[in-house]
């Protein structure tokens, strides 16, 4: 299997468990800024899933996404190559009407982080199919 289609298959498998009631929100629009400077992307998300895990991905123009970072309750991790200047917070909170978020912070902007961000959902719940 091509590479390529590899991560596209993964990036669709993290969509596939989704549930009816789940969802992910991005602002529309552009994010502006000078290189050097600190930017926050924002990613709001509701889940009844107690344990949710949210990732981030890049894709850059005529590429594949590609895997950031992931945060859940009990653990993050980043790909080597977002590690230094790439941080996301999951914030959770108890009340329902509350928001759920997980904002990315990229730190000393270079002209390289042009590219579309996208914030994905996997619950940990499962439907028993194989």
């Amino acid at each position: 299997m091509e590479p390529w289609l590899r991560n596209l298959l993964i990036l669709a498998a993290c969509c596939y468990e989704c549930r009816g009631e789940d969802s992910v929100t991005q602002p529309p629009g552009d994010v502006i800024a000078t290189e050097g400077e600190q930017v926050t992307l924002d990613c709001q998300f509701d889940t009844v899933d107690t344990n949710p895990y949210l990732f981030w991905y890049k894709q850059e123009a005529n590429d594949f996404p590609k895997y950031m970072l992931r945060r859940a309750t009990f653990g993050s991790d980043n790909a080597i190559e977002f590690q230094r200047r790439f941080d996301a917070h999951l914030n959770l909170t108890t009340f329902k009407s509350a928001s759920k978020s997980v904002p990315l912070t990229i730190q000393r902007l270079q002209l390289s982080d042009s590219a579309v961000y996208y914030c994905a959902l996997k619950p940990t719940v499962t439907t028993g199919y194989t």
